[in-house]
C-alpha cells in the first residue's frame, strides 16, 4: 500500500484509517470539509515523521495530485460534494473495512442488521474467545477494523459488527461467516429508500461463496427470501424465535434448540441468560450460529452465552431506588429497537424519548405503549412529532423535558413503587450529544445523583 491515498474523516475511523495507510507505507492525505476545525489538534494525532497532508474545507482537484485511492469514514455520505470532485477525476472510494480486510489474516465473521448489531457481536466475540487465543472484536462496537487489522495472524478470528455506512462502498470483502439480524426502517435520510437500504444491508453477503456461511433471520420476511433465493452461494444458517425449523436454531417454549442434520440439541434455557427479552434470544442464537460455524464446541458456547452480561447502553439496568428500576436502552436510536426495549420491560414504564431526527415514523413505536407506558418524557429536536403522533394515537400522558437532568427528574416525581424508568429515545443523539454513548452515560449520572 505505497501509494498515496486519500481519507475523508478527521473523527476516530478516519484517523485510524490514516495511521494504518502510513503503517503499511502510504502517504495521506486528510480530508474534513468543516473548514473550522483545528489542523494543529488532528496533526498532534499523528507522530512528526508521518507523511500527512491536512486539507480542511473545500475539496479542489488540485489537491488530489497523485492521489490513486479515496478511503470514506462511515460517517460520510456518498452524496457528500467532494465526492463528486473524486468522481471527476476516477478515483475510487472505499470503507475503511474494505481497507482493513485487505491488510487483515485469519477468519472473519461480520454481522450486520438494523438492530442487536451490538450485543451479538460482543456476544460473538466472548464465545470465540473461549476458543480461539487470538480474537480481534472491532468496527461499529468501537474499536475501528482498521485499527486492529495489523495485529492479526493467519490464526487469529475477527469479529466485525458492520453497518449499512460501511457495507456502501465496500469492493472483495469477503467474510467466512457474515449474519444479517433483521431489516427495519432507519437511516432512510441516508439511503432514501427502503429498497437501496435493503440491497446495502444484503450486500454483505455478495463476495461469499460455497465455502462460507450466512445466519438470517427467519422471521423476517426480506431475510426469508434471500436465503432462499438461488442466487446466495454460502451455506444458510436461519434462526427463529417464532417458528420450529426444520433446520437452525429455534425457540421451543423457554428453550433455545438446535437441529442440523436430522439431530436436535438443547443450547440453553433462556431463564439461564442473564440477557431480556425475545430480542435479545435472537440475538443469542444468532450469536450461537455464527460460533458454530466458525467452529466452536457446543459445549464452549453453551458456558459462555450464560455468562454473558447485557452491553452498555442496550437495555442496561443501572439500579433500584425507591423500588423504582432505571434502564439505559440510549443504543435504542430508532423506532423499532425502542419497541424491543419496551418490550422487555417487567412492568409499567415511564420512557424517556426524542433527539434527532432521521426521517423515522413513530406510530408502531407509539402503538406498543398499550398497557406498558404510563408517561412519555421529550427531549430534543423530535419530541413536538412525536407528542403529535402520539395524541392521533390516542396516548396523551406526555410531558416535556429541556435536558436530561430534567427529564431523570419529572420520571423520579412521578414513578411509583414497581416502576420502571427508561431511556429508549427511538431516535439518534445529534444535536443534544454527541453520540448515544454519552447520552447513556449522562443519563446514568442523572440517575445516580438523585
Amino acid at each position: 500500500m505505497s501509494q498515496k491515498v486519500i481519507v475523508a474523516g478527521t473523527g476516530k475511523s478516519g484517523i485510524s484509517a490514516a495511521k494504518l495507510l502510513l503503517n503499511m507505507g502510504g502517504e495521506v492525505v486528510l480530508y474534513d470539509s468543516n473548514a473550522n476545525l483545528d489542523e494543529g489538534q488532528i496533526r498532534a494525532k499523528f507522530g512528526a515523521k508521518d507523511k500527512v497532508d491536512i486539507v480542511l474545507g473545500e475539496l479542489k482537484r488540485s489537491d488530489l495530485l497523485g492521489v490513486e485511492l479515496c478511503i470514506i469514514s462511515p460517517g460520510i455520505g456518498l452524496d457528500a460534494p467532494f465526492v463528486s470532485v473524486l468522481d471527476s477525476v476516477q478515483i475510487p472510494i472505499w470503507s475503511e473495512i474494505q481497507l482493513a480486510y485487505q491488510c487483515a489474516r485469519g477468519k472473519l465473521a461480520a454481522i450486520t442488521g438494523t438492530n442487536g448489531k451490538t450485543t451479538t457481536t460482543a456476544l460473538t466475540g466472548e464465545i470465540m474467545k473461549s476458543h480461539f487465543s487470538d480474537v480481534h472484536v472491532v468496527g461499529n462496537i468501537g474499536i475501528p477494523y482498521t485499527e486492529e487489522a495489523l495485529e492479526t495472524e493467519d490464526s487469529s478470528v475477527t469479529v466485525a459488527e458492520v453497518s449499512s455506512f460501511q457495507l456502501e462502498t465496500i469492493m472483495d470483502f469477503r467474510p467466512d461467516v457474515s449474519a444479517i439480524l433483521n431489516i427495519t426502517p432507519d437511516h432512510l435520510n441516508r439511503h432514501k429508500t427502503m429498497e437501496c437500504y435493503i440491497a446495502v444491508k444484503e450486500s454483505i453477503t455478495m463476495n461469499q461463496t460455497e465455502k462460507d456461511s450466512c445466519v438470517l433471520n427467519y422471521d423476517d420476511p426480506v431475510l426469508r427470501e434471500l436465503g432462499q433465493s438461488k442466487e446466495l452461494l454460502p451455506k444458510v444458517i436461519f434462526f427463529s424465535s417464532r417458528e420450529k425449523l426444520d433446520q437452525g436454531l429455534y425457540m421451543d417454549g423457554d428453550m433455545i434448540m438446535y437441529r442440523a442434520g436430522g439431530r436436535e440439541e438443547e443450547v440453553v434455557n433462556v431463564h439461564q441468560l442473564q440477557l431480556l427479552g425475545r430480542h435479545n434470544y435472537e440475538n443469542v442464537m444468532a450469536a450461537v450460529a455464527i460460533s458454530l460455524e466458525m467452529g466452536v464446541p457446543m459445549k464452549k458456547i453453551q458456558e459462555a452465552v450464560k455468562q454473558f452480561k447485557a452491553v452498555e447502553h442496550r437495555i442496561e439496568f443501572v439500579l433500584e431506588r425507591s423500588g423504582v428500576k432505571y434502564y439505559n436502552d440510549s443504543k435504542g436510536t430508532n423506532p423499532d429497537a425502542a419497541i424491543q426495549a419496551i418490550k422487555a420491560m417487567p412492568g409499567p414504564t415511564l420512557l424517556i424519548a426524542g433527539g434527532y431526527d432521521k426521517d423515522a415514523k413513530y406510530d408502531q413505536w407509539i402503538e406498543s405503549f398499550e398497557g406498558k407506558v404510563k408517561y412519555l418524557v421529550l427531549i430534543g429536536q423530535t419530541r413536538d412529532k412525536i407528542a403529535d403522533c402520539a395524541k392521533a394515537h390516542g396516548f396523551t400522558e406526555i410531558m416535556y423535558a429541556e435536558d436530561m437532568e430534567e427529564a431523570v427528574h419529572v420520571c423520579a416525581s412521578y414513578a411509583d413503587m414497581g416502576d420502571n424508568v427508561l431511556l429508549s429515545p427511538a431516535c439518534a443523539s445529534w444535536g443534544m450529544f454527541k453520540d448515544y454513548e454519552e447520552r447513556g452515560r449522562i443519563f446514568k449520572e442523572c440517575v445516580r445523583s438523585l
